[in-house]
């Protein structure tokens, strides 16, 4: 979606809150922060079984094909410090039925498009506490990293001492494309869906079709093995990255209940319990051991 900046937000500007004891000054934004994505085709019908409850649908850039989103931020600058963020995500439409392939790329409001946040590890305690506890976003501990170099960029997450995830792509030649973007995400928590915005500005370098050469490699872990139930393609179709960036995480929410055929097990999703006791720390865990293959 286009970035517009919301007045209210603009309002609040130099003010300050205190939400569940984590301290911030308004708006809550991140400066200074790279960040790479890319994008794999996945079997649509398999993606709809990882959505939750019956309104959210997988974007469909073919018949059968949905859109698999993988987005790593280094935040150096924001009020709860600095940390890095995974994002696993499946690109989704919300509405009574699914969309016809690509329009809602052009209708973007009227579909409802964003992302349902299937994973989203980062490597800091307050990261986890804000954003789990606050907008409901799957944050959980884990071991990161993000490397620059002269002709990849690149993020390895491993938890318990177990790979589960690496991302690299092929470093565009140079970032110079404006972007103004805000980021529509879909999380389920406490049994319901919650919807949260992000607006991002930047200069980005990018690749497409068979330029946009990206590795996936995902491990055996729990957490990602529903992933290789979705057939994701070998080759990316868009990689992109961001030097710098900075953003704005909207304080303004919406949630609404979940449903489903039968009544959900009590232990999905997950509910406060998974976020009570924790602290505020930004001692950050540390990096994945062996350096990347």
């Amino acid at each position: 979606m286009l970035f517009r900046l919301p007045s209210r937000i603009q309002a609040q500007s130099g003010r300050y809150s205190r939400v569940d004891g984590i301290p911030y000054t308004l708006p809550i934004n991140s400066k200074s922060s790279p960040a790479l994505m890319a994008a794999f085709t996945v079997d649509a019908e398999q993606a709809a079984r990882l959505l939750p409850g019956n309104e959210l649908h997988p974007l469909r850039v073919s018949r059968r094909r949905g859109v698999l989103l993988v987005t790593v931020i280094d935040y150096r600058t924001t009020d709860i410090g600095a940390y890095i963020e995974f994002s696993i995500a499946i690109a989704c439409t919300r509405g009574p039925r699914p969309s016809r392939p690509l329009l809602p790329l052009m209708f973007q409001k009227r579909h409802g498009l964003g992302q349902y946040v299937f994973d989203l590890p980062v490597n800091t305690e307050v990261s986890v506490k804000g954003g789990k506890g606050i907008w409901g976003m799957p944050k959980h501990l884990a071991n990161l990293d993000f490397r620059i170099q002269d002709g990849t960029v690149s993020s390895r997450y491993d938890e318990g001492g177990q790979r589960v995830a690496l991302i690299e792509i092929d470093r565009p030649r140079r970032a110079w494309l404006p972007l103004y973007a805000t980021a529509v995400n879909y999380c389920a928590f406490r049994g319901m869906l919650f919807k949260s915005y992000i607006y991002f500005r930047g200069k980005f370098g990018f690749r497409l079709g068979k330029r946009a050469g990206a590795r996936l490699v995902m491990g055996d872990h729990p957490r990602i093995r529903p992933l290789r139930a979705l057939g994701i393609s070998r080759r990316a179709f868009f990689t992109s990255f961001l030097p710098t960036s900075s953003g704005v995480l909207d304080d303004h929410f919406e949630t609404w209940f979940l449903s489903q055929a039968v009544l959900p097990a009590e232990t999905y999703p997950e509910g406060l319990e998974s976020v009570m006791g924790m602290g505020q720390g930004k001692t950050p865990q540390k990096p994945p051991g062996p350096p990347h293959p």
